[in-house]
């Protein structure tokens, strides 16, 4: 089995010009052990290491324990609370398939620990540590129910991890506030009737209705929702932007229609209603960025939404390829850290068993794609910026390609040698880019520091 460093550099499929081992396994699936071990145990080295003007020679245990509360998916979190956590599923041989319940039961202990700390922190006033231990008992939630809530366990660890998420955010500097939206243009007759959108938003103090201020939405991904994606707000907030963090159809509590390929079309259309009348907010300079799925739904809105976005940032979105059915037959064994097709399955409607992934597989592409729906062939598209890494092995970078060859022109990066999302330079071109349209002070470096801060 070749080793991961070497994955996805020579070309072995003519689909996939760029090159991917397709029948490879990558070592994170044999085991937890090897989850940890190869893919989640340091993932805070690469991006700190680019931060960081003196690279690796300055990389001190602090810095890596500080850094770590921003790296995906371990936003807010702590190492030392995962370490012995991992060392109790590598002790009982957790490997895939996994038994989601039995999974998730490892983490509860720990997080209800951080919890009770917290609680009694806030009791006696210390609120710093309050806040600390709170965000760090909702990283550990987070990651029992990864990458998405399919068993009773897991959906408790969401509504705990919510929970202990809120109650750290109300205790920052600027506090982060869940905003419940009316699904004003929810399908009839639907399970979306009558229901509310939840969505994180943080307004900068110094905006009014006579100095409104730009909005970036933040559409989340797969696995990552409102309440990790918020490690992004603040940093916005202190160039003067508004941030609203709403989960994509099929993730998290949004109520859109998981398998209804329009659903999303309705639920950014209640949310643009809604900021609309924002007195504080200037509705004409939105700007959303979709993370991984997310950036999926980031292409759509750019040309479904085209004429109430100023810009649209896909960040290692597909469009097309990501549904192809050999493709999906491959990638449970690539990249992802778990069975990327069945997550994918679920999160698009078709259930958790093994039918529904068979389904979603052959049926998948005809009903999703942006490509055979005419979505990319509309000459109508606001600004927008299509951005991957050159090795992605969750969503195939020739989506980014089809981007390009239909509708109007798109601007396009993919970052070299790099894996899904392109990690961590596409965050400065991605930052770089929304500076210049919205015409900030061009300190995106700022906000990516931020990411590795504690959150005050």
């Amino acid at each position: 089995m070749p080793h991961a460093s070497n994955m996805g550099k020579s070309p072995t499929n003519p689909q996939y010009p760029n090159g991917w081992h397709m029948n490879d396994r990558m070592p994170h699936h044999d085991s937890f052990e090897q989850l940890w071990e190869t893919k989640w145990k340091d993932p805070v080295k690469s991006l700190l290491t680019y931060l960081l003007h003196d690279r690796l020679e300055v990389l001190t245990d602090a810095d890596l324990k500080q850094c770590s509360k921003a790296i995906y998916p371990f936003m807010f979190g702590s190492i030392e609370d995962f370490q012995p956590i991992a060392e109790h599923l590598i002790a009982k041989g957790l490997k895939e398939p996994y038994d989601w319940d039995e999974y998730a039961s490892c983490f509860f202990a720990t997080a209800e620990k951080l919890g009770h700390t917290a609680a009694v922190a806030q009791q006696e006033g210390d609120t710093d540590k309050a806040r600390d231990c709170y965000l760090r008992a909702s990283a550990v939630y987070r990651i029992a129910r990864f990458p998405a809530p399919r068993s009773p366990l897991q959906l408790q660890a969401w509504s705990k991890g919510k929970e202990m998420f809120y109650a750290g955010a109300k205790l920052m500097e600027y506090p982060i506030r869940e905003a419940l939206i009316p699904h004003t243009h929810a399908l009839a007759n639907s399970s979306e009737q009558d229901s509310f959108i939840p969505v994180n938003l943080l307004i900068p103090p110094s905006a009014s209705s006579s100095s409104s201020c730009p909005l970036v939405i933040i559409m989340t991904g797969l696995d990552g929702y409102r309440t990790e994606l918020a490690v992004w707000q603040r940093g916005f907030l202190d160039k003067g932007v508004a941030t609203l963090v709403v989960e994509i159809p099929g993730t998290g509590d949004s109520p859109a229609l998981a398998s209804d390929p329009q659903s999303a079309d309705r639920q950014w259309s209640s949310v643009l209603d809604w900021v609309a009348k924002k007195e504080r907010i200037d509705s004409t300079k939105m700007i959303v960025w979709g993370f991984s799925t997310g950036g999926y739904y980031a292409l759509r809105a750019a040309h479904t939404h085209h004429d109430r976005l100023l810009g649209s940032v896909s960040l290692g979105g597909g469009c097309h390829h990501m549904f192809d059915e050999e493709w999906l037959d491959k990638v449970n064994n690539l990249e992802y850290p778990f069975d990327l097709a069945d997550t994918l399955a679920f999160k698009f409607g078709y259930g958790k068993d093994q039918e529904g992934v068979d389904k979603f597989m052959k049926e998948g592409q005809s009903k999703f794609s942006l490509l055979l729906d005419g979505t990319l062939k509309r000459e109508e598209c606001c600004r927008c910026l299509v951005v991957n890494g050159e090795w992605d092995r969750i969503f195939p970078v020739e989506d980014l390609a089809l981007a390009m060859k239909w509708g109007k022109p798109k601007e396009v990066r993919i970052v070299r040698e790099r894996w899904h999302m392109g990690e961590p330079e596409s965050f400065v071109v991605i930052l770089r880019w929304i500076h210049e349209l919205l015409g900030l002070d061009g300190d995106y470096m700022h906000q990516l520091k931020l990411l590795g801060a504690k959150a005050k």
